[in-house]
């Protein structure tokens, strides 16, 4: 097994699935929330992990 798990980010906004990001198992017990850019918003908007 790998020591890192592919995770999905998307924006809160438009719903849209932007990114795949790699996180390591031992931080995995919460979600991950960024604040990145969409693409498709136009702006930068809070991205939540998503399964």
């Amino acid at each position: 097994m790998a020591k890192d798990d592919k995770i999905i980010l998307a924006c809160t906004v438009c719903l849209s699935r932007n990114y795949a990001t790699h996180r390591s198992k031992s931080k995995a017990n919460k979600r991950l929330e960024l604040m990145k850019y969409c693409p498709r918003c136009g702006r930068k908007t809070l991205h939540k992990e998503t399964k």
